[in-house]
């Protein structure tokens, strides 16, 4: 589609939000529902424009016009519960499908080395011996054991509060390098989410071939839902970040990069959510010895089905438009 027609096909519609954002700017009275739905509309033809590099003037357009709608659906409601809300059941799900090309691509280069490696790590259990040395993988075979030394055995409350400390800082480490990394061109990005795959994949596939399949699936079962999923999504957002450095358009390559972390960094709060979520569950639940491997494949079944359905389907149209009503009915 060419910016004329482009222009020529959703004009009418920016039209629209222009006049709502006047009258509720006039009047301080406005449909917040209409509001919330010509928003989200607006701001899926601007990543449409600027990735397609649509001429400036017409990218200054919708900057322009997305950035009043957004000020005045979140003027009174900067902060607190209602902001939240908003931010996890509209504003991020709605943001990572707005991202599903950069999110495929994540997508594939973490699944696709994991399977690899998992595949020959299982073949050939000394091919873990190229990414570890032999005192980790002795320690993973103590850990997912079933001797004493196995995790959750020994474990009381104060351990599994010290440990959902720790996996806070790892997993936010992790998803944090993930996303900046995105700043050298998205290489970096690529280059963490592939070595995580990587990893991942060989531990598991070693463990499986070692005999340890039983306590290694039904423990990483459950928060590997929130974890995997925040790895995928925190390189998505960095490779949204190295395609604009790449490929600026119009706009200088500092301007394309700060339009791009403006719009990555929904997902990126989303990221953070994701792994405190998988720290909890890691620390309290996945390590419960006395909870049945069963019992922990249903849970983390349906919690990725959750997980996917969530941002699959969580802050469309109609709930988009419950959000903003209560949120004017807050007001």
């Amino acid at each position: 589609m060419t910016p004329i027609d482009f222009e020529a096909a959703y004009a009418p519609l920016w039209a629209e939000l222009e006049a709502v954002v006047h009258v509720a700017e006039t009047r301080r009275k406005f449909d917040g529902a209409r509001l919330a739905t010509l928003y989200r509309r607006v701001c899926e033809h601007l990543a449409l424009a600027q990735a397609r590099a649509y001429p400036i003037h017409l990218t200054q357009r919708l900057e322009g016009l997305t950035q009043s709608a957004h000020r005045l659906i979140y003027r009174q409601h900067d902060y607190g519960l209602a902001r939240f809300a908003r931010l996890a059941l509209v504003d991020f799900p709605e943001a990572v499908r707005a991202h599903r090309g950069y999110l495929l691509v994540s997508a594939l280069m973490f699944v696709l080395p994991l399977l690899a490696a998992g595949w020959a790590a299982y073949r050939d259990p000394g091919f873990i011996l190229h990414l570890l040395d032999a005192s980790a993988v002795r320690q993973f075979d103590s850990m997912y054991g079933d001797g004493a030394e196995s995790l959750g055995r020994t474990r009381n409350a104060s351990d599994d509060w010290q440990m959902f400390g720790f996996y806070v800082m790892h997993n936010i480490g992790i998803g944090f390098r993930c996303f900046a990394a995105g700043i050298f061109a998205g290489v970096g990005s690529a280059a963490v989410v592939v070595f995580n795959g990587v990893q991942i994949g060989a531990v598991g596939g070693y463990l499986i071939a070692s005999g340890h399949a039983g306590n290694f699936c039904s423990f990483v079962v459950t928060h590997s839902a929130f974890e995997l999923t925040a790895i995928v999504l925190a390189g998505a957002a960095g490779l949204r970040l190295g395609y604009s450095w790449v490929a600026p358009g119009r706009h200088t390559r500092l301007e394309a990069l700060r339009l791009a972390a403006r719009h990555a960094v929904v997902i990126v709060y989303g990221v953070i959510g994701l792994l405190l979520v998988a720290a909890a569950v890691e620390a309290f639940w996945s390590s419960a010895r006395w909870i049945a491997p069963a019992v922990k494949y249903g849970v983390g079944g349906a919690c990725w089905a959750l997980v996917l359905a969530y941002l699959g389907w969580q802050g469309r149209p109609r709930a988009a438009a419950a959000v903003a009503k209560a949120d004017e009915h807050a007001g």
